[in-house]
């Protein structure tokens, strides 16, 4: 009990968020990993709103004190977790924006990335429950925002290439609602039983997003 105080103590005077630190040695990576793992099972069956430090030290035979070692808070624990998620969906749209040659191209782009972004949260039900979780923590909408700047930024890129006669901060701003509605119709899709959720998607595909070549023509 007494370690257990200390620990939320220890816990309540560092919530940023972010993990207290990352294991560099193999034991140390492999209990990071377990709670990690541990988080993600809990959060699948029961929400990350139910998350509590007390169960992941119950199931994953760690102490308070090993836990708080390595996350503070339960929000470090959904953070480092939605992280490693938006990685993964960088790199998808970092691979089709590559491709993007003219105006169609970033249209069939944007499509791709589209229907990958639903598949993801499909198959991701800890990631899905955590993306809609970011509407009420403080410190996850600052990773979902960090994450729709990473995002605009690499549209920016491709806009500033195919139109370069264009403002910077037109295209930008464009890139910034066009990388905020695809994730909006993304959110929404997600929150349907799944044939509605296509259906939403491939309307959403034709409505699009972005006609950004006739927008910028």
């Amino acid at each position: 009990m007494a370690e257990e105080i200390i620990a939320r103590r220890s816990r309540q005077q560092e919530s940023s968020g972010q993990p207290r630190r990352i294991p560099s040695q193999q034991r140390g990576r492999e209990r990071f990993e377990k709670i990690l793992r541990v988080a993600s099972e809990l959060i699948e069956k029961n929400g990350s709103d139910a998350l509590k430090m007390s169960e992941i030290v119950e199931k994953a035979e760690l102490s308070f004190g090993a836990l708080y070692q390595y996350f503070p808070d339960k929000t470090s624990i959904i953070r480092t977790l939605a992280e490693r998620f938006n990685e993964e969906g960088r790199q998808c749209v970092a691979a089709e924006l590559a491709k993007v040659t003219n105006a169609d191209n970033l249209r069939t782009a944007l499509s791709v990335i589209a229907d990958e972004y639903y598949a993801f949260f499909r198959r991701e039900p800890v990631m899905r429950d955590i993306w809609h979780a970011t509407h009420t923590d403080k410190l996850l909408q600052e990773v979902d925002a960090e994450d729709m700047e990473f995002h605009a930024q690499a549209l920016l890129s491709v806009l500033k290439h195919l139109w370069p006669e264009r403002a910077e901060t037109e295209l930008l701003a464009i890139a910034r609602l066009t990388m905020q509605l695809l994730a909006a119709a993304v959110r929404y899709a997600v929150s349907l039983d799944e044939k509605e959720g296509a259906q939403a998607i491939a309307l959403f595909k034709k409505m699009q997003v972005a006609d950004i070549g006739r927008l910028l023509g």
